[in-house]
Formats: C-alpha cells, sequence, structure tokens
C-alpha cells in the first residue's frame, strides 16, 4: 500500500498520519546496494587495491597498499562505508524522498541488509557445497590441475579454495549466521542515521556519523583478514556483534523512537 502524499491526516499534537510502510521500500533498499556496491564499489576497490582480481597487472598504488596492510584493512572499511551510506542518502533523497514515514528507514535497512545477506551466506555456501561435491567425488582435483596448466597464476588460489573447503564446519556456519543477523541491525541502525540526515538538515552530521561508523566496523575485520591482528572468529563476531548493537539501539533511542512527528494510521 503506497503512503498517502496529498492532505494527509492529523493526529495527536499535530502529527502527520500516513498509510503503513510500502514494501517497495525494501526493494530499493537491496537494489540500492546491488548498485551502489556490487556495480560501483568493488569494482572500483579491486581497480584500485586488487587489480589482478579483475584480470589487471598490478601498479604502483595497488603495490603500496598491499605493502602496508593497515591501509589495506582501512581502504576495505572506507569503501563500503562511503559507497553504501551514499546509496542510502542517494535513495532517501530521490525515489524515497516523498516517505516521510520514519518505518521507511527500517524497510530500507532490511532491504539492504537483507540482500547482503542473501549474497554471502547464500550465493557464498551454495557455491561451497557445489564445491564439496565437487571434491568428495574427486571432479575438483582434476579442476585445479586444468587451471595450474591454463591459468598458472590462479594455482594457488584454487588449492587455497580447496583447503578452505575441506577444513569448513558446522561452527563456520554458526559464526556466520551471527555474523549477519548483527550485521543486518548494523545496517538498520545505519538507515535510520542517513533517514534523518535526509529529513533534517540540522542533523545532515548524521550522514558523515554513518560513514565512519561503517567505515570503523569494516575496518577491524580489515585487520583481522589481513593478519593485523589476531583474534578467534568468535571473538571477531563479538567485537563486530557489540558494535552493530550499539549502533542500532543508539540511532533506534536517539532518533528513532524520539520521532512523533510522523505517525501510521495504526498509530
Amino acid at each position: 500500500m503506497e503512503l498517502a502524499e496529498e492532505s494527509p491526516l492529523q493526529g495527536k499534537g499535530g502529527a502527520v498520519i500516513q498509510e503503513k510502510e510500502p514494501v517497495t521500500s525494501i526493494l530499493i533498499g537491496a537494489a540500492t546496494f546491488l548498485v551502489f556496491t556490487l556495480i560501483l564499489e568493488k569494482p572500483i576497490q579491486n581497480v584500485l587495491a586488487f587489480p589482478t582480481a579483475m584480470g589487471l597487472s598490478d601498479h604502483a598504488v595497488s603495490r603500496f597498499l598491499n605493502a602496508n596492510p593497515v591501509l589495506l584493512a582501512l581502504v576495505a572499511g572506507l569503501f563500503p562505508g562511503l559507497f553504501e551510506e551514499t546509496g542510502r542518502l542517494v535513495a532517501f533523497n530521490t525515489v524515497l524522498k516523498k516517505r516521510k514515514n520514519r518505518e521507511t528507514s527500517i524497510s530500507y535497512g532490511i532491504g539492504h541488509g537483507g540482500f547482503e545477506v542473501i549474497l554471502i551466506l547464500g550465493i557464498t555456501y551454495i557455491q561451497y557445497i557445489a564445491y564439496a561435491v565437487m571434491i568428495n567425488t574427486g571432479t575438483f582435483g582434476t579442476l585445479v590441475e586444468q587451471v595450474a596448466v591454463q591459468a598458472p597464476e590462479q594455482a594457488d588460489t584454487a588449492k587455497a579454495l580447496a583447503d578452505t573447503i575441506a577444513a569448513f564446519s558446522f561452527s563456520d556456519i554458526g559464526i556466520a549466521f551471527v555474523e549477519r543477523v548483527f550485521a543486518v541491525l548494523f545496517h538498520i541502525g545505519a538507515s535510520i542515521l542517513v533517514f534523518y540526515a535526509c529529513k533534517d538538515k540540522k542533523h545532515f552530521w548524521l550522514y558523515p556519523l554513518a560513514i565512519i561508523l561503517h567505515t570503523g566496523m569494516d575496518f577491524i575485520g580489515g585487520l583481522y583478514i589481513f593478519n593485523v591482528i589476531s583474534l578467534s572468529p568468535w571473538m571477531l563476531e563479538g567485537i563486530v556483534s557489540v558494535f552493530g548493537l550499539a549502533v542500532f539501539f543508539g540511532s533506534y533511542l536517539l532518533f528513532y523512537k524520539k520521532d512523533v512527528g510522523v505517525l501510521t494510521k495504526e498509530d
């Protein structure tokens, strides 16, 4: 059901009463993630830091970044922070501009974070299962041999993938699931921040704050991935979980819950 854009009703205290939040806000969140993360962010980040992943040759910037893992982790955190939060900003200022319901921020965050879950857990684990079947049937070894002949530079990557799958356990699935739950909460919290940055120019500072928070969370993950810090997977997910909860509850309590200017009909 679409929002009532014309002649809104008045509720208690002069609050505007609008229709219930439409499901399209969730779809817009997913579509924005697709455009700003997969189409824009990832290719640009790979060209800058990991050109060989794009079939390109190393260059001075990529060699410098890969020689400095802390800086590389910062870049790995900054790009998602900048592109994803800017995606939220663009969405709330364009296709979602007329939707003043505070629920729009949560719907968008669910779509944004939910689509990321589908990509990371869904597609990744489907691939892992397919590779595991190939390993058990002996066809993966043949594939590695073919890669070694046709693309020798990718042989080590293929072997490392086989080792990763062989060491994969149900606890890894549990860790990933827990991490994604709190990541979705973070995305909802960040969406609330950017929503109010767009809703009131006095709160525009929430947009750069969202970028900083997003960069910080992914920076921690980058430090772990690039072996700058040594943590157990559960300890890392504990840090990420606390971070995600803090952003969600902070934005919810400080902005979302206090917003009584726009109500739904059920309120």
